[in-house]
């Protein structure tokens, strides 16, 4: 085979498995930008590879996205950030390739904006193992040899991780479309009307909010009771016009699913999203509101808006 030609085959080889890739290091990782970042990284390692001595590429691969990854999350930056408080998971538009794959509970899960969160309760091996096993079904003696430990640590490292994320995270069963659509709607008509007796009604006795203040504060803003929550919703989502000069204009409110989730998004001219709300339902009410601004936090899934072909609008000018 000519060299040009070979080269093709092995690009090719490399691209079929890069979603499954991409999907791997945006679980790992939490964030889009990073996920992009660790997959080309592994396209150069396999660019300089003697590919002739990789017998399963596929599994070579994983390995060295799964290692990449892992090398991110212990950087000094890293560290940083989720030390002081600023990191929150990058959400991603229903159907991006990224959230596969996405055919049993567990899958969907672990690419859910809580699930995402609560990963950083683990270790990073804890977190390698987690997803390798719940995520892309991979035995402990796969894992063994993409990590480089014992097949013991590996069901040892499942053990703890699945331990901590089970305590955490609330499992109120999967919510219909329908009814998720109808509790998000029934929120926007609480903040649009100024009730808040019903924007707290809606909400869960241990509710909590998220924002990362568009990107304007170092540290993220948190509020942990149903009354705070709806005065911030009510304070943060009424419209002023010192509001919409800051957001550049009057955007529309859209319904969408962000990492399996019902959120609302505000899109200026059809084809920017300048903020994003997502929720986590629990027993027919919102356990968690996690509000997202800062553009860096929004590219990928704004990338995926324009792409989109949106439903009429909730409010069509905020």
């Amino acid at each position: 085979m000519e060299s040009t030609a070979a080269e093709r085959f092995d690009t090719s080889r490399f691209e079929a498995s890069r979603n499954r890739l991409a999907s791997l290091a945006y679980r790992l990782l939490g964030s889009a930008a990073d996920a992009e970042d660790a997959v080309q990284d592994a396209f150069l390692h396999w660019q300089a590879a003697d590919r002739q001595r990789i017998k399963v590429p596929e599994a070579w691969l994983t390995k060295v996205v799964t290692n990449l990854c892992l090398d991110r999350l212990r950087s000094a930056h890293a560290r940083r950030e989720r030390t002081v408080g600023a990191w929150l998971p990058e959400p991603l538009l229903d159907g991006d390739p990224m959230l596969g794959p996405a055919d049993t509970v567990e899958q969907r899960e672990s690419v859910s904006l809580a699930v995402l969160t609560l990963m950083e309760r683990l270790s990073p091996f804890e977190r390698a193992v987690y997803l390798l096993r719940e995520a892309f079904s991979y035995s402990h003696a796969e894992i063994a040899e993409i990590l480089d430990i014992t097949e013991s640590a590996s069901q040892q490292h499942l053990h703890r991780a699945r331990r901590r994320i089970t305590a955490a995270h609330r499992r109120g069963g999967e919510v219909d479309p329908a009814a998720a659509r109808r509790i998000v709607e029934e929120f926007l008509a609480a903040v649009s009307s100024g009730r808040t007796e019903r924007l707290v009604a809606l909400l869960t006795d241990d509710a909590t909010a998220i924002s990362d203040g568009a990107g304007l504060t170092e540290k993220l803003l948190r509020y942990d009771t149903p009354q705070r929550i709806a005065a911030v919703a009510r304070a943060g989502l009424t419209p002023t016009p010192a509001k919409r000069r800051f957001a550049g204009g009057t955007p529309a409110i859209h319904y969408a699913l962000v990492n399996g989730a019902p959120a609302l998004l505000f899109v200026l001219g059809d084809d920017r999203v300048i903020g994003a709300v997502a929720f986590d339902l629990a027993n027919g009410k919102i356990a968690t509101v996690r509000g997202i601004a800062a553009p860096t936090r929004l590219a990928r899934l704004n990338e995926a808006w324009r792409q989109h072909e949106p439903d009429t609008p909730l409010i069509a000018q905020w």
